[in-house]
């Protein structure tokens, strides 16, 4: 007979599955600017990618990936959908969805700086838009991972499920179209998105259930 988990056992165990996995993320997005930083020149699959974008630009394609360049950085991305969102479940009287919403954004885009800083990786000489100094990882792609998993966990609906994939796949796209990151430099940026805002769910975890509990309530 398997021995059988305790309620306290299983509670731990549920508390702990955030931090480690969150954790994990943010480690295999470390390794991989090690394995960028190391090699010194740009992965096959990056340039392989890069040059496919590259032989099919066009208007069609450079107009709505501008326009995600625009919503997914600089004031907007950075500081108006952090502060709008937060602002927006305090009025709903989820002050601890506010607070970790803000909190994952925040810190996700602290250590995109951090990253960026640490590794110094040069962005392709095609880009189209912009850019500060620093390739890897992307910024604009840890806030759309970040926003997405933020709301899937505060929301807890299929369809913010499948918003939230998409608009993170399409900035994937775009900022690789762009000439704005390599193929790699998107990847950890999704990586570090996730990792952030699935550490942080972990000491809000309590808080944020039984705020949910509390308006199914009433």
């Amino acid at each position: 007979m398997k021995p059988q988990l305790s309620h306290s056992d299983a509670r731990s165990i549920t508390r702990r599955w955030p931090l480690i996995s969150g954790a994990g993320a943010v480690v295999l997005t470390v390794l991989l600017g090690v394995l960028i930083a190391t090699r010194g020149t740009p992965l096959s699959i990056d340039q392989l990618v890069l040059d496919e974008f590259l032989e099919n630009r066009a208007d069609f394609f450079t107009v709505p990936a501008l326009a995600m360049d625009s919503i997914g950085g600089g004031w907007f991305g950075v500081f108006l959908v952090p502060l709008g969102g937060a602002l927006a479940f305090f009025l709903a009287k989820r002050r601890w969805s506010a607070l970790y919403f803000l909190a994952a954004s925040a810190v996700s885009a602290g250590v995109v700086q951090l990253l960026k800083f640490s590794f110094g990786r040069a962005r392709p000489d095609e880009i189209l838009v912009t850019a500060d100094v620093g390739s890897f990882p992307s910024g604009h792609v840890a806030n759309a991972a970040t926003l997405a998993v933020v709301l899937i966990i505060l929301l807890q609906r299929r369809w913010v499920w499948i918003v939230g994939v998409i608009y993170t796949i399409l900035m994937v796209l775009s900022r690789t179209y762009l000439g704005a990151h390599w193929l790699s430099d998107t990847i950890g940026g999704a990586l570090v998105g996730v990792g952030v805002a699935v550490i942080l769910w972990a000491p809000f975890a309590r808080k944020l259930s039984a705020e949910a509990r509390q308006k199914t309530v009433h």
